[in-house]
């Protein structure tokens, strides 16, 4: 069982920025494709940013330019850097971990006003 706790949400202006953490539990960190994915009101989750083991990364188009998805395997821990924030990026954001079996976090709420 692998625990994931994300951090760093809040309530932003538009423009701004924010930074999100996971930390993991697993001593297997390094080995996981780790992922942020969010959820607006009414709408189905959706993939933000995923970054592998060999720290490929990838970015659903909405976000290019935008974020950038890094790990620390030292650290165990991923983030999700935000720049330029925009109100339809307002979510709870999800932390993901995907070996063999996929885990989640708990969210945390990302608000950005106009």
């Amino acid at each position: 069982q692998v625990q994931l706790v994300e951090s760093g949400g809040g309530l932003v202006q538009a423009g701004g920025s924010l930074r999100l953490s996971c930390a993991a539990t697993t001593n297997f960190f390094s080995l996981y494709v780790m992922g942020w994915y969010r959820q607006a009101p009414g709408k189905q989750r959706e993939l933000v940013a995923t970054i592998t083991s060999g720290n490929m990364s990838n970015y659903v188009d909405s976000v290019k330019g935008r974020f950038t998805i890094s790990r620390d395997n030292a650290k165990k821990t991923v983030y999700l850097q935000m720049n330029s924030l925009k109100p339809e990026d307002t979510a709870v954001y999800y932390c993901n971990a995907r070996l063999s079996i996929s885990y989640w976090g708990q969210g945390t709420q990302v608000t950005v006003t106009s």
